[in-house]
């Protein structure tokens, strides 16, 4: 996998990160650097550690199922994403406090980085280096939770749900380009 795929992958699956962060920026009263860093923290590390819990777990059923792992990842970027794009198209909103809390936290950071188990199962069948892949992601996923909470407090809630929408579509087209390439290359 090449470093400009693996940077849309990592934009890609941090933007419910960013999303929240957004919310979390909304509900502070001044914008504080402290709680942008510990927003960024708590989701690029889970966003890091769900991919590597996934390809722990790909790596070992891979060999079963190399004939169609390009299906499967095809499949499972394409359910991601579709079920971001559909978020990002619910009107609902989010309701967020400014708490940092950890047991606030640690629940958002969850519920933002499951999509990053299936991914990492997807790294498993596509054979990406892993380290390098998974602190990738957690960087991308800190810097844009960072800015997530600063666009937040700046700018509102206009840009939330088209960042979610965009996530959904690059992930998407990675599971098309993945799917095309094992198919026809």
């Amino acid at each position: 996998m090449s470093l400009p795929e693996l940077f849309l992958i990592a934009v890609g699956l941090s933007m419910d990160a960013f999303a929240v962060a957004v919310c979390k920026g909304l509900s502070l009263k001044q914008m504080n650097l402290k709680t942008a860093v510990i927003v960024g923290l708590y989701f690029g590390g889970f966003q890091a550690a769900m991919p590597l819990a996934g390809y722990l777990l790909g790596t070992s059923f891979k060999d079963a199922i190399a004939s169609f792992d390009h299906w499967i990842a095809f499949i499972l970027l394409a359910i991601i994403g579709g079920n971001m794009i559909r978020e990002a198209l619910n009107p609902e909103e989010e309701k967020c406090s400014d708490s940092v809390a950890f047991s606030e936290m640690v629940v958002l950071a969850v519920a933002t980085s499951i999509d990053a188990l299936a991914v990492g199962v997807t790294f498993a069948f596509l054979q990406v280096s892993i380290l390098p892949a998974v602190s990738f992601i957690g960087i991308i996923t800190f810097a844009l939770s960072v800015l997530g909470v600063k666009a937040g407090n700046v700018f509102g809630s206009r840009y939330k749900s088209r960042a979610e929408a965009a996530g959904g579509l690059i992930l998407i087209g990675i599971g098309i380009k993945i799917l095309i390439e094992h198919l026809f290359f």
